[in-house]
């Protein structure tokens, strides 16, 4: 069975493989979306196989795998940046939407309207002009619970299926929150990734602490538990956005310890996007910002750097094909 990989990128729209990176293609403007596309974010379901949502600059996107053409949906998103989306596992139309200006927005039909949430995010930021929303992610433990990590204003916790926000987080290292996590090991463990370092929680996002990394870098990006529920966490560590070199680090304790992953070669960038899939929790995906593509088949044990290299990547998703 093929599998269809995505990496979306600021710039070059998206990209596809239908044999785990080896090649790809892109698809030309008559497939609907237009060629120097910066695409944020990406969602797949497993109950909507060959299905992929993007977010972009000028709205979102549903492809269609059969047809091989992408639709506009057009909705209230089409005035933001889309730059953080997830779907609900027990239901592929919720889906929940983060905006650069900082704004979350939810639809319960499949993307046909959306409705603003409820919330308070920051207006302003030193950095990056307009705060935006990084991550949106269903927790794995409580079905009605959500996150947010917002560039710059923290975390930000749902606990109505994304209908209304509140700040959480007293603690926390640094506001400026690239990713988060929830896992399970026995406790729930939250984690949040910022431009100083990874921060954990043990009380449900409530508060956060520091968690130092043995490391030449404490930025961090992007924290992935591998699809497989097991023990192994993958943490992208580096000198900073884009920089000029990093690490992906692997843990295989929950995150209490980490260990260099042992990526091939010199790296261009931070490592800054990982993707894995239950179908088969053995194959990930790795890509720096600046567009290297590492591959592992033997769920993170060795590593092959793959030949294509991209521009700027945003973002990575993989779903098997029906």
């Amino acid at each position: 069975m093929p599998n269809l990989l995505c990496v979306g990128t600021a710039g070059m729209s998206v990209w596809f493989s239908r044999d785990d990176g080896e090649t790809w293609i892109r698809p030309y403007i008559e497939s609907g979306l237009y060629l120097e596309a910066r695409v944020w974010a990406l969602s797949a379901h497993p109950q909507r196989p060959g299905e992929v949502l993007a977010g972009t600059d000028s709205g979102l996107y549903r492809w269609n795998e059969t047809d091989q053409k992408w639709t506009h949906l057009p909705s209230v998103l089409d005035g933001y940046d889309i730059w953080a989306m997830a779907q609900a596992p027990d239901d592929p139309d919720l889906i929940v939407v983060g905006t650069q200006p900082a704004a979350i927005f939810v639809s319960t039909d499949g993307g046909k309207s959306f409705t603003p949430a409820q919330g308070t995010f920051a207006d302003a930021c030193i950095f990056v002009g307009k705060p935006r929303v990084t991550q949106i992610l269903f927790d794995p433990v409580d079905r009605d619970t959500l996150w947010a990590g917002v560039e710059i204003d923290g975390v930000h916790r749902s606990t109505d299926r994304g209908r209304s926000w509140k700040k959480v987080g007293q603690g926390i290292n640094s506001e400026d929150i690239h990713g988060l996590a929830v896992i399970r090991n026995g406790a729930k463990l939250v984690y949040a990734t910022t431009n100083r370092g990874l921060n954990l929680s043990r009380d449900n996002g409530e508060t956060f602490a520091f968690q130092e990394l043995d490391s030449p870098w404490q930025y961090t990006r992007t924290i992935v538990p591998r699809a497989d529920g097991d023990a192994t966490v993958f943490l992208t560590n580096g000198n900073g956005p884009p920089g000029s070199t990093g690490r992906l680090l692997r843990s295989t304790d929950h995150g209490a310890h980490w260990t260099d992953a042992n990526l091939p070669g010199e790296l261009n960038s931070t490592p800054w996007t990982v993707a894995t899939h239950p179908s088969n929790p053995k194959l990930i995906f790795v890509c720096s910002n600046l567009g290297q593509l590492f591959r592992s088949s033997d769920g993170g044990e060795s590593w092959t750097k793959l030949p294509r290299e991209f521009g700027e990547v945003r973002s990575t998703i993989w779903q098997p094909l029906p």
